[in-house]
C-alpha cells in the first residue's frame, strides 16, 4: 500500500481489549521450563510467533493448552534438545536455553532465526551461560550447552550494541537454578524483563533489581512451584500497577 487516506471529525467510541506485549509473553512462555507445576500466562497475543514457541514447548515434552489468550503451560517431563526446524524460525526461540540448562543441565539448542553468531548475535548470551559454568560447543547449526552444576557468578552483559534483553532473561532464568547469587550488570531494562522477573518471582525465584541495569538473582535451586502471569502492553502502555514501583 503507497498511501492512507483518512477522513477525520468523526468522534471514536467502543472498547478495545490490549493483549500483553509479545516480547514479555515469548520469554514467559520459555519460563514455564523450569518447573513441572502447571503455569497460566493471560493476555497472551494471537501471534504466530506465539503458535511457535508452544508448538516448540510440545516438541520439548511440555503440555500446551492454548484458550482465546490464555496458554497452560506443564512441563512434567522434558528433553534438552529442540526441534531444528521449529527453533530456526525465529529469533526468540534462544530464550529456551537458559530455562533447559538451568532445569536439565543440558540444552541443545539450534541457531535461531537463521541467525549466525556475529549478525544478530548471541554471544551475550553464551557469554552469560559459560560464566555460570556451562560448557558450550556450536555445530551444526546447534549450540550444546552442558554443565554439571551452576554456580552464581558476576556476569557484565554489556556489548557494543548496549544491553541484550534476550541475554538478560537467559541468563535471569539459568541463574534461578544456579548455586549461589549472580550478579548481572549492564542488564537490560525494558518492561519485558521487568515482567519475566515478576513472573519468576512468583514461581519462587528470589531476583532484585529488574528494570534498572544491575539485577541480582539468588539461586533457589529449584522452582518451586507454578505461577500465573499477566504480561504488560507493548511499549507506549503503563506498566500495570501490580508492577509499578516493584522491581521484583
Amino acid at each position: 500500500m503507497q498511501s492512507l487516506s483518512i477522513r477525520g471529525g468523526v468522534p471514536l467510541h467502543g472498547e478495545v481489549t490490549v493483549s500483553g506485549a509479545k516480547n514479555a509473553v515469548l520469554p514467559i512462555m520459555a519460563a514455564t521450563l523450569l518447573t513441572p507445576e502447571k503455569c497460566v500466562i493471560r493476555r497472551v497475543p494471537d501471534l504466530s510467533d506465539v503458535g511457535f514457541m508452544a508448538q516448540i514447548l510440545e516438541s520439548l515434552g511440555a503440555e500446551v493448552k492454548v484458550d482465546g489468550d490464555v496458554v497452560t503451560v506443564r512441563s512434567t517431563r522434558l528433553k534438552p534438545i529442540g526441534d531444528y526446524d521449529l527453533i530456526r524460525k525465529m529469533r526468540g526461540s534462544i530464550c529456551i536455553l537458559g530455562p533447559l540448562l538451568g532445569r536439565q543441565h543440558h540444552a541443545r539448542v539450534s541457531l535461531p532465526g537463521g541467525c549466525v553468531i556475529g549478525t544478530r548475535p548471541i554471544d551475550l548470551h553464551l557469554k552469560g551461560m559459560k560464566e555460570l559454568g556451562a560448557e558450550i560447543l556450536i555445530e551444526g547449526g546447534y549450540v550444546d550447552a552442558r554443565a554439571k552444576r551452576l554456580i552464581g557468578a558476576d556476569i557484565f552483559l554489556g556489548g557494543r550494541a548496549g544491553p541484550t534483553v534476550l541475554g538478560t532473561a537467559n541468563v535471569m532464568m539459568a541463574a534461578v537454578r544456579a548455586d549461589g547469587v549472580t550478579t548481572i550488570e549492564s542488564a537490560a531494562c525494558e518492561p519485558e524483563v521487568v515482567d519475566l522477573a515478576f513472573f519468576l518471582n512468583k514461581m519462587g525465584a528470589k531476583i532484585l533489581g529488574a528494570g534498572s541495569p544491575t539485577i541480582t538473582v539468588t539461586g533457589v535451586g529449584a522452582a518451586r512451584g507454578g505461577a500465573r502471569g499477566d504480561p504488560g502492553p507493548d511499549r507506549g502502555g503503563d506498566v500495570p500497577d501490580c508492577r509499578r514501583g516493584d522491581r521484583g
